[in-house]
């Protein structure tokens, strides 16, 4: 499992994304920045896929943790699928050059036009999460004169061991059908024409930092194809067991890619019961992106107050939200060694937007040098970043870079203030 260091470190005295200075890439495209390491992506695909070894399988990129249609080409040039929500990130996705085969739609709620448009451009499959939306896929598939394969999201009831807000397997969420509820669709599946359905899903939550939760989520996954299968009359061809582990922000110790795939080795590979008859799907979104990218922003203000002081930087909620809807962690490093030396005091790192929410770090410990042009990095920033980021105070979002090695390209450019008003009207009669 890749760390937040293992492809940015220090490189004569300067954070580097590789070989590239953080330094250098503030000062040709200024702060807020998000910056990736195209071999950070690659890394944690390729130890996925080596650590499989036997068993059929697909990983399809969860294009929520981000969309950025550079990263998407990356991962789909060497050989992800896609995991998507919406029709916007269909398109990302087919833009990017993903194979529709290769392309999962999951959400609890697709929408008519959202359907049409996947039918249309023939995806592997689709992670069906109600009755009501199986009626739905089953009128449009029949429309068109096509057949949609899909798998049921099954809801398991497994306590992920993570933030309620990226708990998604328990009964109380939102997502997923119960047993009784896919033992009917088995039982029923004349009512549903034009779909074909060939696969069970499981998705338990995100960050999620033990192994025990996939233990208990597969041994049920498993029970639950075996009884659809006796339903339906005939076997299923895939199962799609959702994201992966959980990364490291702080010091948590989260499974190896290596454990996570010898557990779903044990249970669906060669070896076991099942003799591999399963083609496994799986959906990692933090664990390829997370530790992939790092935010650079600058420091604005030092302000003083009794018993701590306030670091105020150019970026704020509106650019990484995470701190502020979860409380997350993110390491926080001055991009200049230099300036992380010497006494340390208590900080709050801080945004500019006018939200008191607007706090990246509470008293956490500082250098007392670290003072306004300074450049300081997020790190673990390349999921859920950029693609939960907004015009929040009409600030413009950042500006993205890709690396590689020596090289770097600009991949999103800094929106404008036209831009960002583009799609608004005065109408006359407002006047």
């Amino acid at each position: 499992m890749s760390t937040p260091l293992d492809h940015f470190g220090y490189r004569r005295g300067t954070f580097s994304a590789e070989k590239v200075s953080l330094s250098k890439l503030a000062e040709e495209f200024g702060t807020p920045l998000y910056v990736y390491s195209k071999a950070a992506f690659s890394e944690p695909f390729n130890q996925l896929t080596q650590a499989l070894g036997d068993v059929p399988h697909l990983l399809c990129f969860a294009v929520k943790a981000n969309s950025n249609l550079s990263v998407l080409a990356h991962l789909a040039k060497i050989g992800a699928g896609m995991d998507l929500v919406s029709s916007g990130e269909l398109k990302r996705a087919l833009r990017a050059g993903s194979a529709s085969s290769k392309i999962v739609f999951s959400g609890v709620g697709k929408t008519r036009s959202e359907i049409e448009e996947a039918l249309a451009a023939s995806i592997f499959s689709f992670n069906v999460e109600s009755i009501s939306e199986l009626s739905l896929l089953s009128e449009c598939a029949m429309a068109v004169g096509k057949t949609a394969r899909v798998a049921l999201r099954f809801n398991p009831d497994v306590d992920a061991q993570t933030h309620p807000y990226i708990s998604t397997g328990l009964k109380e969420n939102k997502f997923g059908l119960d047993r009784s509820e896919i033992l009917k669709i088995g039982s029923q599946k004349a009512k549903y024409p034009g779909v074909e359905i060939s696969g069970l899903s499981i998705h338990i939550g995100s960050q999620i930092l033990s192994l025990s939760p996939f233990e208990d989520a597969f041994i049920k996954t498993k029970r639950m194809a075996a009884e659809l299968e006796k339903k339906l009359g005939h076997p299923l061809s895939f199962l799609d067991l959702g994201g992966g582990v959980g990364i490291t922000y702080d010091r948590e110790k989260p499974p190896t890619i290596a454990a996570y795939a010898k557990l779903i080795t044990k249970h669906f590979g060669s070896k076991s019961d099942l003799k591999s008859r399963y083609r496994i799907l799986l959906e990692p979104g933090r664990m390829f992106a997370g530790n992939a990218g790092v935010l650079l922003s600058r420091v604005l203000h030092r302000k003083p107050r009794k018993g701590k002081d306030f670091v105020i930087v150019d970026a704020g909620m509106n650019d990484l939200a995470r701190p502020a809807l979860y409380g997350s962690y993110h390491g926080i490093l001055p991009v200049e060694k230099s300036r992380g030396l010497g006494k340390q005091s208590k900080c709050d790192i801080v945004g500019p937007v006018c939200e008191s929410s607007d706090c990246f770090a509470k008293s956490r410990k500082f250098p007392d040098r670290l003072r306004a042009g300074d450049l300081i990095a997020f790190l673990s920033t390349g999921a859920y970043g950029m693609t939960m980021a907004s015009e929040y105070n009409t600030r413009s979002r950042p500006a993205e870079i890709l690396v590689d090695q020596g090289h770097y390209e600009l991949v999103r450019r800094r929106e404008t203030f036209e831009e960002m008003i583009d799609a608004e009207v005065i109408r006359g009669k407002l006047k």
